[in-house]
């Protein structure tokens, strides 16, 4: 698909209900909610999830973060916390991303890719079929404690466009974005969407000042 002139933002590792009137205030199109994960900055309960989602205009995007595997936790999880989106930080193991679109209709689904090398091109192209979106991060599955977000690191964008150009859905790109290095990540990448929950942080709360930069970091690459 040919890429957004302006991209989506996504701001993760909401904390409560006044960050996110914070990110949509600032510009936000969708905020991201972690639930339990083995690692990684801005896990909330699912309570908390449930609290902020039911806040949130229908018009902006509430992902909920979820590391689970099998489809029917997922299942359970969404109903709870009513989020408009899942975000699948790790591989199923039970059940198909289109068993959780049939129980969930209306709900929208995407699933990280983490981008370790040209592999995940061929990862990314295996799915995409199924998801109404990918997302891309930096984290890594393999380690003893997984890394499933929020390391606030860049993979190769190369790789990243290499999915985009491949995938017919839309693509989010994740992993150490900030108000220095967005304008060459749309330039090199070409993402639907940008994710981003570190670099708009001071001490793990979300700052106003950074916010209002990256945005006009975001709208001054797209006038280029």
């Amino acid at each position: 698909m040919k890429p957004t002139l302006t991209p989506r933002v996504k701001i993760c590792c909401i904390g409560s209900i006044d960050e996110a009137a914070l990110a949509i205030q600032c510009g936000a199109s969708a905020l991201g909610l972690v639930s339990n994960m083995p690692s990684g900055p801005g896990v909330i309960s699912d309570a908390l999830i449930a609290e902020i989602a039911a806040t949130v205009p229908p018009a902006i995007g509430t992902f909920l973060l979820t590391s689970r595997q099998r489809v029917a936790d997922i299942i359970r999880q969404q109903r709870f916390c009513r989020t408009n989106t899942i975000q699948i930080c790790d591989h199923l193991t039970s059940g198909t991303h289109r068993d959780l679109k049939d129980a969930l209709p209306g709900i929208s689904v995407v699933q990280v890719v983490h981008v370790a090398g040209p592999e995940s091109v061929e990862e990314a192209a295996r799915v995409a079929p199924h998801v109404d979106a990918i997302l891309l991060d930096s984290g890594n599955q393999k380690l003893t404690v997984k890394e499933l977000g929020g390391t606030g690191r860049t993979h190769d964008w190369d790789v990243s466009r290499a999915i985009r150009e491949r995938i017919d859905i839309p693509l989010f790109l994740a992993g150490g974005l900030t108000p220095e290095n967005v304008g060459e990540a749309m330039e090199g990448v070409g993402p639907y969407g940008l994710d981003l929950c570190s670099g708009v942080r001071i001490d793990g709360k979300l700052d106003a000042t950074k916010l209002k930069r990256f945005f006009a970091a975001v709208r001054s690459a797209s006038a280029l």
